[in-house]
């Protein structure tokens, strides 16, 4: 099933075309590496897809959304049933592992306490993070941390998620274990775009390819 449709797609920012006539169609279940230089406009386009950078042509659709089109009450709704996981974590620094989760799931229109701190539970196994649920960020290793990043994406059981970058910050043995997370995942359904420029990741976890190269996005094999 397409959960992600571009067709004939421009993206400019800050007047600047930095993205023309994108083709995309990625389905349930992917994984999908978005390769290319810093600046190429990876980043650009994980924006898109959650509103973040509008679409100046073309048509683009991610669930039913269509991004053209999407209304600004729409985008809340959009981004929950998106996972989205950055290089630089963005954990609040002030609060536990456990208190940034429970933040996102209130803030996210979660109400029933008992529910939430199950949900916590559940995520934080999943990422093999179970025991650090009251350990503040400056805590935790770099690998921790992007790991309590990726459970934070995790919380509303998104569909896809959306990584950029994510080993960027981290040494190679904790990126491994990262990717093979991510990989993991992936299993369970949930598709999975991740931009990087790591070529060790692609050879050691095949999967499909998209190359960003002077303002063009190819599949490459």
């Amino acid at each position: 099933m397409s959960l992600i449709k571009y067709t004939g797609v421009d993206i400019c920012h800050q007047e600047q075309t930095i993205l023309k006539d994108v083709n995309l169609d990625i389905n349930e279940g992917e994984f999908i590496y978005l390769l290319g230089k810093v600046g190429s406009g990876k980043s650009t386009l994980i924006k898109t897809m959650y509103a973040d950078i509008p679409i100046s042509a073309g048509e683009a659709t991610i669930f039913d959304y269509n991004l053209r089109k999407i209304k600004r009450r729409q985008i809340p709704y959009l981004r929950r049933k998106l996972g989205i996981v950055f290089q630089d974590f963005q954990l609040l620094t002030d609060r536990s592992v456990q208190q940034n989760l429970l933040f996102v799931l209130r803030a996210t229109g979660w109400k029933d306490n008992k529910m939430m701190k199950e949900q916590v539970e559940q995520v934080l196994d999943q990422v093999g993070m179970k025991t650090k649920a009251y350990k503040m960020p400056h805590q935790l290793s770099g690998g921790e941390q992007q790991r309590i990043v990726i459970a934070r994406a995790l919380l509303n059981s998104p569909q896809i998620i959306l990584a950029d970058e994510p080993t960027g910050n981290l040494d190679p043995e904790t990126g491994r274990e990262l990717l093979e997370l991510l990989h993991a995942i992936r299993q369970s359904g949930t598709t999975i775009l991740m931009a990087t420029h790591n070529q060790n990741w692609v050879k050691q976890y095949p999967a499909r390819k998209l190359l960003f190269n002077q303002g063009h996005i190819e599949e490459i094999e």
